[in-house]
């Protein structure tokens, strides 16, 4: 049985390169609305930041992590441009046009 932390890189790895997902969102499509902390901590645990692209998520309002664990949220806020993401300011992503809907 897979771990919970194990649940939540399936997920993040589905995030196609353009889009984010908020953290309550990564933690729905893992199993349980209730553990978005969990999905903080486990990004911040990320044994494969290559493989599991823990920067395309952020919170429920688009921002990104202030404490983003792989070099902080200009590393994250750079990665996101890389991937094509616009930001409606300096650190929040324009959610609407962004997020990823796995439904569609």
């Amino acid at each position: 049985m897979s771990s919970t932390f194990d649940l939540i890189y399936d997920v993040v790895r589905r995030i196609p390169q353009g889009k984010v997902a908020s953290y309550g969102q990564v933690a729905a499509l893992a199993g349980n609305p209730k553990w978005s902390r969990v999905v903080g901590y486990a990004l911040h645990n990320n044994p494969d930041p290559d493989g599991i692209p823990c920067y395309r998520v952020v919170n429920r309002k688009g921002r990104v992590s202030p404490a983003f664990a792989f070099g902080g949220e200009n590393i994250q806020i750079a990665l996101l441009k890389a991937d094509g993401v616009e930001f409606v300011d300096e650190e929040h992503v324009n959610m609407e046009k962004y997020q990823w809907r796995p439904e569609e």
